[in-house]
This record gives structure tokens, sequence and C-alpha cells, in this order.
């Protein structure tokens, strides 16, 4: 038979949480990075056609 799954404490729950976000806010830090660099044209790895 199927039984519940214990709780999840706070604690823990606040860690998945922030490890989540932080993951977010390094990929939006990284495409801002990018942009910044591509419409200055210091870009060495993107390559930009009009």
């Amino acid at each position: 038979m199927a039984v519940p799954k214990k709780r999840t404490s706070r604690s823990k729950k606040r860690i998945r949480r922030n490890i989540w976000r932080r993951k977010g806010d390094w990929t939006a830090e990284k495409a801002f990075s990018l942009g910044q660099s591509v419409s200055t044209g210091e870009s060495k790895s993107f390559v930009f056609m009009r």
C-alpha cells in the first residue's frame, strides 16, 4: 500500500528554494552580461550578424 512521505523540514525547504532562486539569478546575470558585451562589440564568444 502507498504510505504518505514524511514532512520536509522548513530549513531543508528553504535551502532548496534558495538554490533554485540562485540558479535563476545566475542565469539572468549571465544573459545581461552577454547582452552588454554584444551591445558594446567586445564579445568574443558570441557572433552577432545584422
